[in-house]
């Protein structure tokens, strides 16, 4: 029997690289013939990651880790018809069943079969169906079929990997903000928050034409990166309103959309820069969104919060200034990404070379052993996409 080893879970700010079971195709006591085998080529670190590991979750200890896999396909079950041992595949952080109402339309994020508390599932994430997570050399995956995409060549694939990795998540997060927002040629955009993810966002918003993109954060080192891909900057800790530093790019103190790749973790602007406030981003978002425009949210907000400030906000309720929202007829988007809605297409736009995805959210790879650290670094603000390399198939 083949080793496993994955990025475990054990208390608010500890993660610890431990031996653990090697998959099987099953689903607790039944057999998962619909499902395959990987060995990981890669697997990120995500920013909702984080927000476990902080401790802003209810996560179990010894919770395993990673919904961001990228992976070889090594055994595949009696019933997967169109995904062959050898296969080079993305995996959608949604886990979906390909059957229910909401598959069939394409709400794949929410999925009514593969989670029995909730509509929705991932992989080692809380409150997701107890999948196994994919910071790790292997993991299984369900209905294969459905959710893998397969890479039409895997030479080409190898030598994209650091782009290809982000298409199970960030990418297709960042893009699907954007889309949800509203932009399009000519646009000018709000990105709240320069992580991954809205670097992400911010690189995408590029793709589909805006005109200018403006990206907040409180980060010296984010804001960088988001100018060295041609993205106006707004540093958040500086006392100016926000809508009077968009009026210094722009003429004007409003956008056309707006994109929260923050969430719930969210803190004050200005003099309140060290406070958590984690309605702040959406109220700003309402405030400097023009009338008729649209917000984008694929920032994560929960309905549990344990290391929430108040009561209200424990359960997921935040001050909100809808009545604002609501006189702009403003559209607001949530809720998880979509993967398969956007995976292929923008597979074909890293491989044709209209986007490079991972010099925008400046990727480092590193290996299986080194991602507490990953953890540490990326918690204190790092500009970088941690990229878990466990077998050294990128490396080397």
């Amino acid at each position: 029997m083949c080793q496993n080893h994955g990025v475990a879970y054990i208390k608010p700010g500890i993660v610890e690289v431990q031996s653990i079971d090697y998959p099987k195709l099953a689903i607790g006591d039944r057999k998962c013939h619909h499902g395959v085998i990987l060995q990981i080529v890669a697997t990120n670190i995500c920013g909702s990651d984080q927000h476990m590991v902080r401790g802003r979750t209810t996560a179990p200890e010894g919770l395993v880790l990673g919904h961001e896999i990228t992976g070889l396909v090594i055994e595949a079950g009696r019933d997967v018809e169109f995904i062959n041992e050898g296969d080079l595949v993305s995996v959608p952080f949604n886990i979906a069943c390909g059957r229910c109402r909401n598959c069939k339309v394409g709400q794949t994020g929410i999925c009514l079969n593969v989670n029995p508390a909730r509509p929705g599932a991932a992989y080692g994430y809380v409150d997701m169906g107890g999948w196994v997570g994919g910071q790790a050399e292997y993991v299984m995956v369900p209905y294969a079929d459905f959710n893998l995409l397969k890479f039409p060549d895997k030479d080409q694939a190898m030598a994209k990997i650091r782009d290809l990795t982000l298409l199970s998540d960030i990418f297709p997060t960042g893009y699907h903000g954007a889309v949800t927002a509203g932009v399009g040629p000519g646009s000018i955009v709000y990105v709240a928050g320069a992580g991954p993810v809205g670097l992400a966002c911010a690189a995408s918003c590029h793709l589909l034409g805006a005109a200018v993109v403006i990206v907040g954060d409180m980060i010296p080192e984010r804001l960088e990166q988001a100018k060295s891909f041609g993205c106006e900057v707004i540093d958040l800790r500086k006392d100016t309103p926000l809508a009077d530093q968009i009026a210094e790019i722009i003429g004007v103190p409003e956008v056309d959309c707006a994109v929260d790749c923050v969430g719930f973790e969210a803190r004050g602007h200005g003099a309140d820069s060290g406070t958590e406030q984690p309605a702040t981003v959406l109220n700003a978002a309402m405030t400097v969104t023009r009338a008729g425009g649209a917000i984008g949210i694929p920032g994560l907000y929960v309905t549990g919060d344990p290391g929430a400030s108040t009561e209200a906000a424990k359960e997921g309720n935040l001050s909100i200034r809808i009545g604002l929202g609501w006189a702009k007829s403003h559209s607001f988007y949530t809720g998880q990404c979509p993967v398969m809605k956007y995976h292929r297409q923008l597979m074909n736009a890293i491989l044709y070379d209209k986007i490079q995805i991972a010099k925008a959210v400046n990727v480092e790879v590193i290996s299986l052993d080194k991602a507490p650290k990953g953890y540490q670094d990326f918690d204190k603000g790092a500009a970088k996409k941690f990229v878990i390399d466990p077998h050294g198939l990128i490396m080397n």
